[in-house]
């Protein structure tokens, strides 16, 4: 019912301009989307948070993942069940298992941090940003800056995981960290039966 009604909201807004191209229409579309399809997600998921006695836990761990994670990109499921479960699988499974097996030893705090740093930086650079049919990113500048971009929130957040007095908020960074890379791995679009957007249109031109 929402995807019609944003798809029917594009149409309208296309019929009423004349210079939108493919591609714009499918900005258009997938801002509609997240403005009807995800923003109730995202107030669900706090609420969930609260119910479950870490709300301003995971009012922070979406502030500080959220922009890393539009960066790197990631899967997206057709569903909007599938979507909710994989947002709360994202943002509340970092911090139960943060409460639950973060230890105020320094050396295991830091061997976590490097060993997800030098993950991540492989992963970023062999697969970010990864798009998806939806919202494919077709063109090598935007790219190259989302890539960029991606870089420097890895860095942001692995500094606030050092500088950072809490160990449950530094654990909870790690594991949500680690949990969005495994989100665009290609092993990752395979079993969710998603697709990489660029790969799509590519062949399509070709």
């Amino acid at each position: 019912m929402i995807d019609k009604f944003c798809d029917w909201l594009t149409n309208k807004i296309k019929s009423k301009v004349t210079d939108i191209d493919e591609e714009k229409e499918l900005v258009i579309n997938f801002g509609i989307r997240l403005i009807f399809g995800e923003l109730p997600k995202i107030l669900i998921l706090f609420i969930i948070g609260f119910l479950l006695n870490i709300g301003w836990y995971t009012v922070c761990l979406f502030v500080l993942i959220a922009p890393y994670r539009s960066f790197t990109g990631g899967f997206h499921l057709k569903t909007h069940m599938g979507c909710m479960i994989t947002t709360s699988i994202l943002y509340i499974a970092p911090i139960i298992i943060a409460k639950n097996i973060q230890t105020k030893q320094l050396i295991i705090l830091y061997t976590l941090l490097i060993l997800i740093a030098i993950f991540s930086i492989i992963i970023i650079a062999k697969y970010a940003p990864a798009d998806t049919e939806n919202m494919p990113i077709l063109s090598k500048k935007e790219r190259k800056n989302k890539k960029v971009k991606a870089y420097i929130t890895l860095t942001i957040l692995l500094t606030i995981i050092i500088l950072n007095s809490n160990y449950i908020i530094s654990y909870m960074l790690l594991c949500g960290i680690f949990l969005q890379n495994l989100t665009i791995l290609p092993i990752s679009y395979k079993l969710t039966n998603s697709k990489y957007g660029y790969q799509v249109y590519t062949k399509e031109v070709n």
